[in-house]
């Protein structure tokens, strides 16, 4: 069979291969980026499904609007409220988790050769969506703070981007927490140079103690004519359930139009059955008391995890604490003679018992070899001291 030329732009999951080697017994997986399922509220999402088929079954069996199921974007319309967006229901369309977005973003925005800037390292699966449209993908370095907005200035006025993709907020690997400043900064970029920003947020609720500064998205309204140079992924996955595969996008009319014609043709509409759901459970007002569990439990595992990785491994890796997310971001230092090559490290480790991500795949350019990812979100303290320990070992 001759397949499209598409496919010739994208390469196998390095990731996907690591998990190949997870079926030995007692792994303890740093691996995955996936939420805990203990974390889940059952009774919470049992009781929405049972008010949707109750109140509404005809609504929540039935083939809905491509946009979305009205009594959702209300609700969601109110949610994005609370964290200080002015968005109406209709300012709104409702997507199959956001990876659909930032897929339908690729379909309506990317012509074959067009230039995309990416945080550098940045969502694997965005670079494999981006590359498969024919993108050249442009990596603008970040540190601690996010984004290099200086160093981003700088690329896009050289590279005039079709847009700039940005995970603000603990991003996935990094774990980075945009400052104040520079989501200021980003705005005036967009303004400055007419460009397109793309702000993914599924990680924004996840804050361990200090809320994180307002989003991108919301501080447009600070910034003259910067909202309709915004487009905004969020996401139920990490905070209710993967499973609903419920994710929303905010944007300029133009754009959620062209999306919507273009999810029309992929998959028609969100479940519909999942979309009532998710409405009934947001309308139930079960999402703080939810939020503030998930925040409490991750927050004690990822201080177990950094005290466990200065314990253990002290100055052959250094990292900076994560405020909230489900990521460390981490860096071998090779102190003491030992290795810097983080893929190395990862089959060591699996030999010894635990698995993580190597970094090199997160980057679109010029990978750091030396850095990988840990996430915490589903190992308890016991498990994460073990397996550090067990890192310790591998290293």
């Amino acid at each position: 069979m001759q397949f499209a030329d598409r496919l010739n732009n994208v390469e196998t999951s390095a990731i996907r291969e690591l998990f190949k080697l997870l079926g030995k017994p007692g792994i303890i997986s740093f691996a995955g980026g996936f939420p805990d399922s203990a974390m889940f509220d059952v009774e919470g999402i049992k009781e929405a499904a049972n008010k949707a088929l109750t109140e509404e079954a005809g609504g929540a069996l039935q083939y809905g609007a491509t946009e979305g199921y009205n009594p959702l974007r209300e609700q969601l319309a109110a949610f994005m409220g609370t964290k200080g967006v002015d968005v109406a229901p209709d300012g709104l369309i409702v997507t199959t988790g956001s990876q659909q977005a930032l897929d339908l973003l690729g379909k309506t925005m990317i012509s074959p050769g067009d230039k995309v800037i990416v945080e550098g390292p940045t969502f694997l699966a965005t670079i494999q969506c981006f590359r498969l449209y024919g993108a050249e993908l442009i990596s603008a370095p970040i540190d601690a703070n996010g984004v290099k907005t200086d160093e981003l200035e700088k690329l896009i006025a050289q590279h005039k981007p079709k847009f700039v993709y940005l995970i603000p907020t603990f991003g996935n690997p990094s774990g980075a927490l945009l400052s104040l400043e520079r989501r200021k900064k980003v705005l005036e970029l967009a303004v400055k140079y007419q460009t397109l920003v793309v702000e993914d947020d599924p990680y924004g609720d996840l804050y361990f103690d200090a809320a994180p500064p307002p989003s991108i998205l919301s501080l447009s309204k600070d910034v003259p004519r910067s909202r309709e140079l915004i487009a905004h992924c969020g996401s139920m996955s990490k905070v209710l359930s993967p499973g609903l595969r419920v994710g929303w996008m905010i944007g300029p009319a133009e754009l959620l139009a062209n999306a919507t014609m273009c999810k029309q043709f992929s998959d028609a509409h969100t479940s519909t059955f999942a979309q009532a759901t998710a409405a009934r459970y947001l309308k139930a007002g079960r999402m703080p008391a939810t939020l503030a569990n998930v925040r409490k439990v991750y927050g004690e595992r990822a201080l177990a995890m950094g005290a466990a990785l200065k314990r253990e491994l002290g100055d052959a890796v250094e990292f900076t604490q994560p405020q909230g997310g489900l990521f460390f971001w981490a860096r071998l230092t090779g102190a003491g003679g030992k290795t810097k090559d983080a893929a190395k490290f990862a089959k060591k480790a699996i030999e010894q018992g635990v698995a993580f991500v190597p970094g090199a795949p997160f980057y679109a350019g010029n990978p750091d070899a030396s850095t990988f990812r840990l996430s915490f979100a589903t190992a308890d303290v016991a498990k994460i001291e073990q397996g550090i320990g067990r890192l310790k070992l591998a290293l």
